[in-house]
């Protein structure tokens, strides 16, 4: 390189001592850039949004239950979410998930005809009462299933799906996996009592949540009060339909050893609470204590958005790029919950891995973007980049070079 460049360059490098510096690799700002205090930096995740109120948790009579705000992702409370236990015909909520599925991929539609297998015909338990060599569609097999809870039709379903109601637990299994249920594992596509069939309350409000969020065309059966078939009339055991015009799902189940259990799901506004209450000793008491866990859920905590879909959560300094900064963010909506009226005291707080060098591609993970509340981390999530940013010429990497060696 020239003498005189090497001095040009030198003299810019010392001129830019004093400009801002990149953060120490793991290092966290506030939105505004200036330091995170450093108890913010040590802080854990709270389990549950319930930890930041003082407003007491209701006493739910159950061996179980859950609170989760769907729209936020975030536990609001619980009791011994961890704890297994068997699922009794909640089980068909991964049934439908997977026949929803298969409709979206089109290789089920709803109008197609099922043969009904001797097993599914005589699968013991809740029944739709379908007979083989009668016609029977998709269609009716899943209201049948959802609300009636006809062990006979999930088994048929099963079949139309995988061929075999064994392919299908294997299916199921898998699919439980790949959405975070930790702690599931299935063992037929009913509920049917097996030791080895056994979840939590935790995994089945992981799958409640995604039910709604990823088929909303087919969620609206969870709604429908009743269903003939066979000139037989069946209700939908979930008696939350009629209690509150808000609760527009979810499922039902009940063996000798599960007790009664209930997965229940509200909309209220643009915000959707999923409750999941298990091992209750009857029909009435798994409504009433499901309804109570609802109301106070929707009535102790809110729930907003804090950052629109690509929306920049913060602009950072950029080296040996084209452009000086960079827009960082989610891809997705940024929603919290917190207890009521405390919503503008969240303070977002990013960690990010500095310095930033260009080249950077559209989606790429540079940090992460916690949203803190009373020096507790509420969510952490992967902080990514919005819009690419290409590499500078030769003249001003180097220039970045220089003044990053002066860091």
């Amino acid at each position: 390189m020239p003498r005189a460049w090497q001095r040009r360059l030198t003299a810019i490098a010392v001129a830019a001592m004093m400009a801002a510096a990149p953060l120490a690799h793991g290092q966290t700002t506030t939105e505004s850039g200036t330091p995170a205090p450093a108890a913010v930096t040590a802080a854990q995740t709270v389990s549950a949004v319930a930890q930041l109120s003082n407003i007491p948790s209701p006493n739910i009579a159950a061996r179980a239950w859950i609170s989760v705000d769907a729209t936020s992702g975030q536990i609001i409370a619980a009791s011994a979410p961890d704890t297994r236990v068997e699922p009794a015909s909640l089980t068909k909520v991964m049934t439908a998930y997977l026949v929803f599925k298969a409709l979206d991929e089109k290789r089920l539609t709803l109008d197609q005809e099922v043969p009904v297998s001797e097993q599914a015909w005589r699968t013991p338990g809740s029944r739709m009462f379908i007979e083989p060599r009668k016609p029977v569609t998709v269609s009716e097999l899943v209201q049948g299933m959802i609300v009636q809870s006809g062990n006979d039709a999930s088994v048929a379903l099963a079949e139309a799906v995988s061929g075999s109601e064994s392919a299908f637990v294997a299916l199921m299994n898998q699919e439980a996996q790949r959405l975070g249920m930790k702690d599931t594992h299935f063992m037929n596509s009913t509920g049917l009592p097996n030791e080895q069939h056994l979840t939590t309350v935790r995994d089945l409000s992981v799958l409640a949540a995604h039910i709604a969020q990823d088929f909303p065309d087919h969620y609206k059966y969870y709604s429908q009060r009743e269903y003939s078939y066979n000139n037989i009339t069946q209700p939908n055991r979930n008696r939350l339909l009629w209690l509150d015009p808000t609760v527009d799902g979810m499922k039902t189940g009940h063996t000798d050893a599960a007790g009664y259990c209930l997965i229940a799901s509200a909309l209220r506004g643009d915000r959707r609470v999923v409750t999941v209450v298990v091992g209750t000793t009857s029909e009435t008491v798994r409504a009433q204590e499901s309804l109570k866990l609802l109301n106070w859920s929707f009535q102790n905590f809110d729930t907003a958005q804090l950052y629109a879909a690509n929306q920049a959560a913060v602009e950072a300094r950029v080296w040996k790029g084209e452009a000086d900064t960079a827009k960082l963010g989610l891809t997705t909506p940024v929603k919290v919950t917190v207890p009521r009226g405390q919503v503008e005291k969240v303070q977002p707080v990013v960690e990010r891995t500095d310095p930033l060098i260009a080249p950077l591609e559209a989606g790429q993970r540079v940090g992460t973007l916690k949203l803190v509340l009373d020096n507790q981390v509420l969510q952490e999530m992967p902080l990514v980049v919005l819009e690419p940013v290409a590499e500078s010429g030769f003249f001003g990497r180097m220039v970045d070079a220089i003044r990053l060696r002066f860091q």
